[in-house]
């Protein structure tokens, strides 16, 4: 797992929960960080900008994504993943 990659998506996400950084988890879920689907829409559309990849995420059907947004730590992956594809 890439640290760079790791750092920004948990500055992004602590950002939406109105979070210090540390206090989001890699377990943490959305959910449990106060991330309601408004700052889940946000959250992607930062990650989109700060990694200049295209998330495959349906918005009105979540669990129908491509893009597991389980856990922090399943985002960071599927981050990664679409930024490995874009090299």
């Amino acid at each position: 797992m890439s640290d760079a990659v790791k750092t920004k998506v948990i500055q992004i996400i602590a950002e939406q929960a109105v979070l210090e950084p540390s206090d989001v988890k890699m377990d943490s879920t959305l959910e449990s960080l106060g991330i309601d689907s408004l700052g889940l829409v946000e959250s992607i559309f930062a990650i989109e900008e700060a990694f200049d990849i295209q998330v495959p995420f349906n918005a009105n059907e979540p669990s129908e994504s491509d893009f597991d947004i389980s856990s922090v730590a399943a985002i960071v992956e599927a981050v990664e993943g679409l930024v490995k594809e874009q090299a």
